[in-house]
């Protein structure tokens, strides 16, 4: 029986809301444990600090001074005596949370101090984001055409091989490329250079970013000693960037799939169809059209 598209609408609403409800309840079955745990082990350690130094320490002293140390964490700024005293605010630093902020990765490791600072960050992404995504999609216009349509249309008429089929593989082996070229190898650099962290939380960290999520719960530091700090910084910064538009490049090239605008459209509202069938078949006819003109030119 085939269900009107308002139905079929409403299921995929149901599906994604089943999806939440299901992704609370994986979290909180995994997470809460260790939350518990970790609680524990502080108020414990708490504790045996306090009995430790009765004598010369009080509940009343420690409270405010903790509670100072938490709040500079809240800002990105640590407390500890033994870590190397490297600026969030020096002008690699600076850079890479322009560029977290502009693409909207926001990892909340480092944030404005000041009201002056909070203020100009306000105005600076007002402008900033419309501006980026306005970058983006001019980008996004000229790769799209070198990375996807002429690789499939060379060797669906170079080989004769059906059109969909060579777009399907074309898809699949442009997203494994962006996964090994902005996932792996970086993670595995990002294993090397950061010491403390291990194989997977290095990858948690590249999809993190990637795909603009950016918890911060993991930052790259390296150590303010090295002698190319600075341009260790700026080369995340510039892996943000560039790994940020072949994740998009990868994601419209898979988009532009018949199977995936088919998808599209049997969920699509009774209202109409948001990818017209009519305009589907142009696009191809005016692609192969292209790509036939350019093969008869070139002979």
């Amino acid at each position: 029986m085939d269900l009107p598209g308002s139905w079929r609408y409403g299921l995929l609403l149901g599906a994604y809301l089943l999806y939440l409800l299901l992704g609370a309840a994986v979290f909180s079955a995994l997470e809460a444990p260790p939350e518990r745990a970790l609680l524990a082990h502080l108020q414990q350690a708490h504790l045996h600090l306090l009995d430790q130094h009765q004598d010369c320490l009080s509940e009343e002293q420690l409270a405010p001074l903790l509670e100072r140390l938490l709040e500079a964490g809240g800002y990105g700024v640590s407390g500890l005596g033994n870590v190397s005293g490297d600026p969030n605010w020096e002008f690699t630093s600076a850079l890479f949370f322009t560029a977290s902020v502009l693409t909207t990765t926001g990892y909340g490791h480092t944030v404005p101090l000041s009201a002056w600072g909070k203020i100009f960050c306000i105005l600076y992404s007002l402008v900033g984001i419309p501006l980026t995504l306005l970058f983006l999609a001019l980008l996004l216009r000229h790769l799209l055409p070198v990375v996807s349509d002429r690789p499939v249309q060379y060797i669906h008429h170079r080989w004769g091989l059906p059109f969909a089929h060579v777009a399907l593989a074309h898809a699949m082996a442009l997203g494994l490329l962006t996964v090994g070229l902005f996932v792996l190898v970086p993670a595995i650099c990002f294993w090397a250079l950061e010491g403390g962290w291990t194989f997977l939380e290095s990858v948690y960290f590249c999809f993190i970013s990637l795909s603009t999520i950016g918890l911060g719960d993991y930052m790259p530091q390296g150590s303010a000693q090295w002698p190319l700090h600075e341009l260790y910084e700026l080369s995340i910064t510039v892996y943000l960037l560039v790994g940020l538009l072949a994740v998009l490049v990868a994601l419209e090239t898979a988009h532009r799939l018949q199977e995936v605008r088919a998808f599209v459209r049997f969920f699509a509202p009774a209202s109409g169809s948001c990818i017209p069938e009519d305009d589907d078949r142009l696009e191809i006819v005016s692609r192969d059209q292209l790509a036939l003109s350019t093969v008869s030119g070139s002979t």
